[in-house]
């Protein structure tokens, strides 16, 4: 008797995911955490719009959802200045990014991405059987001409690029975004990850035709609106493009609950507004709890604050370690030198309050 045959490709891949979540550490540690500080949720929580939505919506899970996303799509491209057919909706941007190298990513196809950026991107690139190239980071940014350089060199089919950036927090201008596509080799597309554009400074964004067939845009209901556990996240892009997503997408992926959370705080502005602002509250008190234990914030553009700890990666992961055991739960950038920072998520104030407890206590245990 024997079980399945998987392909080469899947049979020499590890059985691993890209993070580890908080549940699991909970479990592992035994005890649930006193701030949950790690995965750059929103702690504020969705609009009390999205919420009623869903909770009236939840009377009608027995149907399935508009596999077209109608409304949604609509509700979006209004406010974008854009037609429907340059948006897709999808199970988060997690979904999109497997997506979207399904679509363009064959075994030993080239990929570009920077050393240390989003993991999950990765993940994907490497289950369809793409080559990574990564160039590092460059004073804690992506380094915006090295990726176009690689991409001219290795032929790229795609190149990510967050902005703003995570894990670092650091961000680019829209203009040189802009000014960077003339660099951009021809049939490659690069793939412009603004998970947190909406806590960025004005000018951030960069101005780019929807219609562009070089890039594709990302965007997601998980930061600011607070939306993480519903999966939903959008596609901006040229309508070719767009439309080759029916090829390959789960055409029921979206459940009828989450698209109509989704189209409540989408519409909800004064919501997002208001977190906005308790968000950027939030990293400047991270910041303070971080110089009063003689440690360095980066400057941040998203819902969280990566804190230099001063030393190498080995010393940030003990005062990682030092953290959950207070029940702190934090993240780390995984590559070195981004390893010499952990990475706080925008807490309330009651869970800000337990860092500042925290962290003294976790800094001492790794100093020894």
């Amino acid at each position: 008797m024997t079980g399945p045959r998987y392909p080469d490709l899947i049979a020499k891949l590890p059985s691993t995911v890209p993070f580890v979540g908080p549940e699991v550490q909970e479990r592992q540690r035994g005890a649930p955490f006193r701030a949950r500080l790690g995965a750059n949720e929103s702690v504020f929580g969705p609009s009390p719009f999205a919420v009623a939505a869903m909770q009236d919506a939840a009377g009608l899970c027995w149907q399935y959802a508009d596999a077209t996303n109608h409304d949604l799509i609509r509700a979006i491209a209004e406010r974008m200045e854009v037609r429907p057919d340059n948006i897709i909706i999808g199970e988060g941007i997690d979904g999109l990014l497997g997506y979207l190298v399904r679509l363009l990513v064959a075994p030993g196809d080239p990929v570009v991405t920077s050393d240390g950026a989003y993991p999950t991107f990765n993940y994907h690139v490497v289950g369809f059987g793409g080559t990574l190239h990564k160039v590092p980071f460059h004073k804690d940014h992506e380094d915006i001409d090295a990726l176009m350089a690689k991409a001219a060199e290795v032929e790229a089919k795609l190149v990510y690029l967050s902005n703003p950036d995570n894990p670092m927090g650091s961000w680019h201008s829209g203009a040189k975004i802009e000014k960077a596509l003339d660099a951009l080799p021809d049939g490659t597309l690069l793939l412009l990850d603004e998970a947190y554009i909406e806590f960025a400074p004005e000018g951030t964004a960069p101005n780019i035709d929807a219609d562009d067939p070089r890039v594709i845009r990302m965007r997601t209901f998980s930061k600011a609106m607070g939306m993480a556990g519903a999966r939903v996240g959008y596609g901006i892009g040229a309508p070719a493009l767009i439309k080759s997503f029916d090829k390959v997408r789960n055409h029921f992926g979206m459940s009828r609950i989450s698209q109509a959370g989704a189209l409540a705080a989408f519409e909800d502005t004064a919501w997002l507004d208001e977190v906005v602002t308790l968000v950027a509250d939030a990293r400047s008190r991270i910041a303070s709890i971080a110089r009063a234990n003689r440690l360095t914030p980066l400057p941040s553009a998203t819902n969280f604050v990566t804190v230099d700890c001063g030393r190498d990666g080995d010393f940030a992961k003990a005062v990682l370690a030092g953290l959950i055991d207070e029940g702190v739960f934090v993240r780390m950038p995984f590559v070195s030198p981004g390893n010499r920072a952990i990475r706080i998520s925008a807490g309330r104030p009651a869970d800000l309050d337990i860092l500042e407890e925290a962290l003294p206590r976790a800094l001492e245990t790794a100093r020894g």
